[in-house]
């Protein structure tokens, strides 16, 4: 009898935090889909349906040139940032290097460092190389942040592998690198993908380093700093453009994560590996 109770509690629970969850998502996709004499007045499907609101947006927002800025920042942030964590998260997990804890003490600030707190000597600093209003303005920072906790992220995986393993391939000859390549790295797949899909969600929505680094040129502005714009411009227009501009942004990563979930949730499990 408990247990039946307590599945019945958890499975309304879960009913409840997905209504919770999917409520704005699907408010925001509805007046997107509504015209301003269909618009519904409350959540639920429009009496009907249009997509001349999404045409608007992507013609008056020019959000083709923003999708494209944010997937090739965040592609570019995603390769380097993964490529260096890997490297550095086999390094201080499994060789000995010297200061190892130290390493991993000085990268941990850049976990707890307060975001806005560096802003400001990034732009300094950027305006100095004379990238401000630059793709790299938000690349070279963007990979630098990211560094530091997929640098945690791929020690504590290659701490939780059995040694047998690269025991093993020395045996066998393999040289580090080939260790890391053909035997730890396949491994490590789940992981990886794992940070890799972090990287990009954390790169495509960033706001403020984009915001200050970026505003003056619409070529290289993603595409969170031009659905901003936008909405600001068209405040005072159809709300129903503003929501197809916003669902506009967010369909890259919904259709991603669509395609990715089972590996991502296998990622974040992966940690649970011990020796």
């Amino acid at each position: 009898m408990r247990s039946r109770r307590e599945a019945a509690i958890s499975r309304l629970i879960l009913v409840l935090a997905t209504v919770v969850a999917l409520y704005p998502a699907l408010a925001v996709l509805s007046l997107a889909l509504s015209t301003p004499a269909a618009r519904p007045t409350s959540l639920g499907m429009p009496r009907s349906l249009t997509l001349a609101n999404f045409a608007q947006a992507w013609d008056a927002g020019r959000f083709d040139s923003a999708l494209l800025s944010s997937a090739f920042v965040a592609t570019t942030v995603v390769v380097v940032a993964v490529a260096l964590s890997v490297l550095s998260g086999y390094a201080l997990a499994r060789l000995r290097v010297p200061f190892a804890g130290l390493i991993l003490g000085v990268l941990l600030i850049g976990l707890v460092l307060p975001y806005e707190g560096v802003i400001i000597p990034l732009y300094l600093q950027m305006l100095d190389w004379g990238l401000v209003n630059t793709p790299w303005a938000l690349i070279l920072p963007q990979i630098g942040l990211s560094v530091s906790l997929g640098t945690f992220w791929m020690h504590t995986f290659f701490s939780g592998l059995p040694r047998a393993l690269p025991e093993a391939a020395a045996i066998d000859g393999a040289t580090r690198f080939q260790t890391l390549t053909r035997v730890l790295l396949p491994t490590a797949a789940p992981a990886v993908s794992t940070l890799a899909l972090l990287v990009f969600l954390y790169t495509w929505n960033d706001f403020l380093l984009a915001l200050v680094l970026v505003p003056d040129n619409p070529d290289v502005q993603t595409a969170p700093l031009a659905l901003s714009f936008f909405a600001g411009n068209t405040r005072a227009a159809d709300t129903g453009v503003t929501a197809a501009a916003a669902v506009l942004v967010a369909l890259p990563l919904m259709v991603l994560y669509v395609f990715l979930q089972r590996r991502f949730i296998s990622g974040l499990l992966s940690g649970a590996v011990k020796e």
